[in-house]
């Protein structure tokens, strides 16, 4: 005996192959949730509501062993009669009943009649190519995997909906985050049927309407214009992720707001200086001196071209003069600028050795120079520099302030926390002679 899984859409019936509807009207017992057994006229054979997955499938093995194999014709076994007959949402093998089944039934046992998923719909529907896609359904570690792909920025995400994971949990979650990736919102309610309804909406309107349980919200990242801030309403100190517009792909560009107090702090900034900020990202750390101390000279040094467009579209939307975007590598282009009073040096890896080598060179007396690092092997590159420095120079000293922090989110009707990535900030102080 074979247990056939069919998959079905809200059109019911009407939507399977004949194939599958063959195989459907000739099944000997028939499985399902209620709104899918409704599809099918009750014609005296068995029917199973199905509620709890555990118990169906015990059920189902126990049919397998009891009833005897029947005795047909190669057309009849061929069509599926006196078969068993799983009914499920789309496709079985997306986010379905598939890898259950195939764990706790003989595969050769198992034959799937796949429809097309409301995932392929959505993205259909808003004719956009979704090999490409992310997807995040209610199973498993929900907010987890989908914390992850955020803060990754991927450009496209599919996140399948239910009852407790609504696309209000959904925007609470985003807004939680502030993350500098901004993203279009559109939910496809009821896809297949008769009440299909496919919008565009706001993070806002998330929080305010109401939608179908069965729905599908497609997020695509945007890389919006230059639009206007509203300054007045900013911190002076600690400026939120969201405000600065990202570089490209790149969107650990931004230096994330506690981290980014840490560092001012750790910098010991006084008013009209000149400070380097050598891999400035975006620009975050830049805008936030220039902010502070308007008199300041800000030098923000980026090798990449998506990298210093950021720059000079933030500094535009903050509306600062001070800073100063220069597109190059270090240590090369260090050579070329004002000796600084401070430095942030926020690239790491190859090269770091030599960066803080002109870098010492060019610091003022008095001056400090401050890491963020954030791997084992840049921590110890930079105490094996610092350690030679103190023995030929012994006016250089550093300190390390270890930072892990967390921040609260919101998972449904929880709150949790999420935990940033773990930052070493090393400051190395050159004392007047």
């Amino acid at each position: 005996m074979t247990v056939h899984v069919v998959g079905i859409g809200l059109d019911g019936a009407a939507g399977l192959s004949e194939s599958a509807r063959q195989v459907v009207e000739t099944a000997a017992l028939l499985v399902g949730s209620d709104r899918h057994l409704s599809y099918f006229p009750d014609r005296g054979r068995e029917r199973w509501v199905l509620e709890d997955s555990t118990e169906a499938i015990l059920e189902i093995r126990r049919w397998l062993a009891e009833v005897p194999q029947l005795e047909a014709d190669a057309e009849t076994v061929e069509r599926g009669r006196g078969s068993i007959v799983i009914l499920v949402a789309g496709d079985p093998m997306f986010h379905g009943w598939g890898k259950l089944l195939i764990s706790q039934i003989p595969p050769d046992k198992l034959t799937f009649h796949p429809h097309v998923s409301s995932v392929q719909l959505a993205f259909n529907r808003l004719q956009i190519p979704w090999q490409d896609a992310h997807f995040v359904a209610s199973q498993g570690r929900y907010f987890e995997e989908l914390t992850a792909k955020l803060k990754l920025g991927v450009e496209k995400i599919a996140v399948l909906a239910d009852e407790t994971l609504t696309p209000a949990a959904l925007a609470n979650l985003v807004k939680a985050l502030d993350l500098p990736a901004r993203y279009q919102f559109w939910v496809c309610e009821n896809l297949g049927s008769p009440e299909e309804k496919v919008g565009l909406y706001s993070l806002e309107a998330l929080l305010r309407e109401s939608f179908s349980l069965l729905s599908v919200v497609v997020m695509q990242r945007v890389f919006p214009p230059a639009e206007a801030l509203d300054l007045a309403s900013l911190p002076l100190l600690g400026i939120p992720d969201a405000a600065f517009i990202g570089g490209g792909d790149r969107l650990g560009l931004t230096v994330e707001r506690e981290v980014r107090v840490l560092v001012l702090a750790q910098l010991a900034l006084r008013p009209e200086q000149v400070v380097w900020d050598v891999g400035a990202g975006n620009g975050s750390v830049s805008i936030e001196i220039a902010r502070l101390f308007p008199q300041s000279e800000v030098y923000a040094i980026e090798q990449t071209v998506s990298g210093t467009s950021a720059i000079e579209l933030n500094c535009s939307r903050f509306e600062l003069q001070n800073v100063l975007s220069i597109h190059g590598r270090a240590p090369e282009i260090l050579h070329r600028l004002r000796p600084p009073h401070r430095i942030f040096i926020g690239c790491c890896g190859e090269g770091l050795t030599k960066i803080l080598g002109v870098c010492a060179l060019r610091l003022l007396a008095g001056g400090s120079i401050v890491l963020a690092l954030d791997v084992f092997e840049d921590i110890a590159t930079v105490l094996s520099w610092i350690g030679d420095r103190v023995r030929r120079e012994p006016h250089w000293s550093y300190r390390i302030l270890q930072v892990q922090l967390s921040r609260s989110i919101s998972a449904g009707s929880l709150t949790r926390f999420e935990a940033l990535n773990p930052i070493s900030i090393v400051t190395i102080d050159r004392h007047l002679n």
